[in-house]
């Protein structure tokens, strides 16, 4: 904004960009929250009980790179999931330096839960979307993301390699 515009002249939040994906955010979590919270778990959880469950991940740091989360932030998240029996934590018996990361019987039994409710979730919130839609929202997302060069997708789905592309939808 120049000095010559005053507040009046500058778009409002609500019609930005970033509110909008904030906010898509912030929902999305919301509801995931609600939908795995009998298990035990928080939406922030769900993607390291995903990325032990499938292998791609078997350290805090890995954890850390893999989700954008710095390594106190990691930790403290890894520490719930150990108090709640998610997680075990060992030494490698190669490296006394590294943590090694493994789900306990209930972190497995909630990952095999967690396809099914995030994908009801999502079904919910896309109501209404065709499947163009999902599908275009899903390239713009991932066009979006793939402009900053230092983050590495966990995902990549539809036309990509490794997780299947969002719900679709029943419309």
């Amino acid at each position: 904004m120049n000095d010559s515009a005053t507040a009046a002249d500058a778009p409002g939040i609500e019609a930005g960009l970033g509110y909008f994906l904030s906010t898509a955010r912030n929902v999305l979590a919301t509801r995931m929250d609600r939908a795995v919270a009998p298990l035990g778990l928080t939406s922030s959880q769900i993607g390291v009980v995903l990325l032990l469950w499938h292998g791609r991940a078997r350290t805090p740091f890995e954890l850390s790179r893999a989700l954008s989360y710095d390594t106190g932030s990691m930790t403290r998240l890894l520490d719930r999931l150990q108090h709640k029996g998610f997680v075990d934590r060992r030494r490698s018996s190669a490296d006394r330096r590294v943590i090694e990361l493994t789900l306990t019987p209930k972190g497995g039994d909630a990952a095999r839960q967690l396809p099914a409710l995030i994908d009801a979730v999502l079904r919910e919130q896309l109501r209404g979307f065709s499947a163009a839609d999902v599908a275009m929202l899903v390239g713009l997302l991932r066009r979006f993301i793939a402009n900053d060069p230092q983050t590495e997708p966990v995902c990549l789905g539809a036309g990509g390699s490794g997780a299947a592309p969002p719900a679709m939808p029943d419309s």
